[in-house]
């Protein structure tokens, strides 16, 4: 593809997973029952063969499912269908139920972020970060704990070393106070060693510190395109709605999500969806700056903040990288082949017209759902206080 950087690979359990539902399907749909010898035989094979019948029907619900809308096959998407029709997980048959009401289809990232909610208490980019951060701070007490030590240390071996020096001049020859002398020097020499070995851990406990402000930077950003993750967005967040309201300034945020990116994998295959996943995430990065920030939310899904910006003024931006994308010649670089017409959707909302950011958020959300329910590749702006 034009312009466009090499995208991850399509992980291995995702590969497992999509062809041993190709195996299973192949085989329930050449599966024919032998004809029975006896009334026994045919008796005792019954309940076999309504339990293959259950299983492929409920293999093609699954499918249905997924397909209609628009849903990746990966093991996260199947899961979490599979438990919704068989109601394995009443938890997840009650939240597919409710946004289906609400908005009669779900997409690949509101699947990821009710997964992600349910298993926050699991070790997950979010999970670590809160460890990381309380690691931060129990390293944090400990060098300033070995910077006082340290620093005690170095004044009692000073003080020592001057004692040891006025006794050794005014009375050397005497042996008891040679034999103290000596044991004083003794500690003078135990205390520098301390002092070393105590500046040797400081310094490994700063490289540590490094490591871990590198670990928590990639559990804050998605991998694939580089942008903040849903987690660091929502706390950019709450920062830019503490500091807008003090400032009284205007306040939008903006939900995107790529039409039919389904398809674009199903045709060009995952590498490719990956690309222009890269492709769009650097084009909105573009619109964006010191005050508007983009993140991956999830799935095909990004989210923007702008302050500063009236809702109708982000409307028009947010249009304008629109129309740049939908006017793109997009090729796909393997395959020398051009791809269809790359698209995006969008809602936009006045964070300020709800009593709680996240309110304003899902308000970009609905309107995100009747820009695709209109017809896509459209920007639609939430009414305020909806």
């Amino acid at each position: 593809m034009m312009g466009m950087e090499n995208g991850t690979t399509l992980s291995v359990a995702q590969h497992g997973l999509t062809d041993r539902l190709t195996r299973w399907a192949r085989r329930l749909s050449t599966h024919q029952e032998p004809v029975a010898e006896t009334s026994e035989r045919e008796a005792t094979k019954r309940p076999f063969s309504r339990g293959i019948e259950r299983r492929k029907q409920l293999y093609n619900d699954i499918g249905s499912f997924l397909f209609s809308h628009d849903l990746d096959l990966t093991p996260l998407n199947f899961g979490l269908v599979h438990d919704y029709l068989t109601g394995a997980d009443h938890g997840i048959e009650k939240a597919v139920g409710a946004i289906l009401q609400t908005r009669g289809k779900i997409t690949n990232g509101w699947i990821e972020g009710l997964i992600a909610e349910r298993q926050k208490d699991e070790v997950t980019p979010e999970s670590l970060a809160d460890m990381l951060d309380k690691v931060e701070d129990n390293l944090s007490q400990f060098t300033d704990l070995m910077d006082q030590s340290r620093s005690s240390a170095k004044d009692y071996g000073a003080a020592l070393q001057e004692q040891v020096k006025d006794m050794s001049e005014a009375e050397k020859d005497q042996p008891v106070l040679a034999k103290l002398i000596g044991l004083t020097r003794a500690m003078v020499e135990k205390s520098r060693q301390v002092e070393t070995q105590m500046r040797d851990s400081q310094k490994q406990t700063q490289m540590l510190q490094q490591s871990l402000e590198t670990a928590r930077r990639a559990a804050e950003h998605d991998h694939l395109t580089g942008l903040p993750n849903r987690r660091a967005f929502e706390a950019r967040m709450k920062e830019e709605t503490l500091q807008a309201q003090a400032a009284q300034e205007a306040l939008s945020v903006v939900f995107c999500d790529i039409d039919h990116f389904k398809l674009v994998n199903d045709t060009h295959g995952h590498d490719t969806g990956d690309r222009v996943l890269k492709f769009v995430a650097n084009l909105l990065s573009g619109i964006s700056g010191e005050r508007c920030h983009v993140a991956r939310h999830g799935g095909e899904e990004f989210v923007m903040l702008f302050r500063g910006k009236t809702a109708a003024e982000v409307c028009t931006i947010v249009d304008g990288a629109r129309e740049d994308l939908s006017q793109r010649s997009l090729v796909n670089r393997s395959t020398g082949q051009r791809m269809e017409k790359v698209t995006f959707s969008a809602g936009v909302a006045n964070v300020f017209a709800y009593d709680d950011p996240r309110d304003a958020l899902k308000a970009a959300d609905r309107a995100l759902y009747l820009a695709k329910e209109h017809g896509r590749n459209r920007v639609y702006m939430a009414a305020d206080a909806e």
